[in-house]
């Protein structure tokens, strides 16, 4: 699964591709007087005579805020417009943002599509709820506790190539429609179960929770997952909380706290990184 939003990756103007979650502050603005388009003349005037800052910007995303979130930040950081990512996730999950940075960047954004991702998840056993997270409405709730024998078989067969069917609380579209608007009405359609490749792992069983490490290909719904693997047990499970330990060749002990940008004199140019 990329998560509600990974496989949104690559929206190069910092608008999600899935959740928008607010319109942009500046949008509907306009010059109400002759010396303020003077000014802003001039101020575009003399951005045109520096350098504009470029490059990989590696990010670990805060619990609760957005990729929209960390594009406005930095554009406002760096006084730049042209950011974008290359892979957004869900609010309450953390980890790896791949931010870019700059129109030579922002072009780019292709490259890293197709990179494969690896995650930390933790699963919630005995409740599955229909985004199959732990934002989602609750289904059906199990008395039903998993033996460690049982957990270890089922994180087994998760393992090569899967076939997985996309949640429809997703940004996926089908003829034209993305999954999530229809789920929102309360609608369920067919999904054709898309090929995925699997690396899981167990870390740790302690029911309810259960703890497991993926490493996934492109294209993957870690909730999706967290699902499957309820079914499989006959318990239900969704997924509880997420973090992206890596994206491509980008680590989470690279990254930059997104906590830092809460600082309006934060300078995040000495952290970019140019790629060939």
């Amino acid at each position: 699964m990329l998560e509600r939003g990974e496989a949104r990756a690559g929206e190069l103007q910092g608008i999600p591709q899935g959740f928008p979650e607010a319109d942009d502050p500046e949008a509907g603005r306009r010059c109400k007087a002759t010396p303020k388009i003077s000014a802003l003349l001039v101020k575009d005037y003399s951005n045109m005579n520096r350098e504009q800052p470029k490059g990989i910007l590696l990010v670990d995303k805060s619990p609760g805020s957005t990729s929209f979130h960390i594009v406005a930040q930095l554009r406002r950081l760096l006084k730049i417009e042209k950011i974008g990512h290359a892979g957004t996730l869900d609010p309450f999950a953390t980890g790896v943002m791949v931010m870019l940075i700059g129109r030579d960047y922002t072009r780019r954004s292709d490259e890293f599509l197709c990179n494969d991702k690896a995650y930390r998840a933790t699963l919630r056993l005995g409740v599955s709820t229909d985004s199959y997270d732990i934002e989602g409405q609750v289904t059906s709730q199990s008395d039903k506790v998993p033996t460690p024998d049982e957990v270890s078989l089922a994180i087994a067969t998760f393992q090569g190539k899967v076939s997985q069917v996309p949640p429809m609380f997703s940004a996926k579209k089908i003829q034209g429609k993305k999954l999530y608007e229809l789920a929102r009405k309360g609608i369920e359609i067919e999904r054709q179960p898309v090929l995925v490749e699997l690396k899981t792992k167990l870390i740790r069983y302690e029911y309810p929770e259960l703890e497991i490490e993926v490493e996934c290909s492109k294209g993957t719904y870690i909730r999706s997952l967290a699902h499957d693997i309820g079914q499989m047990l006959g318990c239900g499970a969704h997924l509880s909380s997420l973090v992206r330990l890596r994206s491509g060749q980008f680590r989470l002990e690279d990254c930059i706290s997104q906590e830092l940008f809460k600082n309006r004199e934060f300078d995040a140019t000495p952290y970019l990184r140019a790629l060939p």
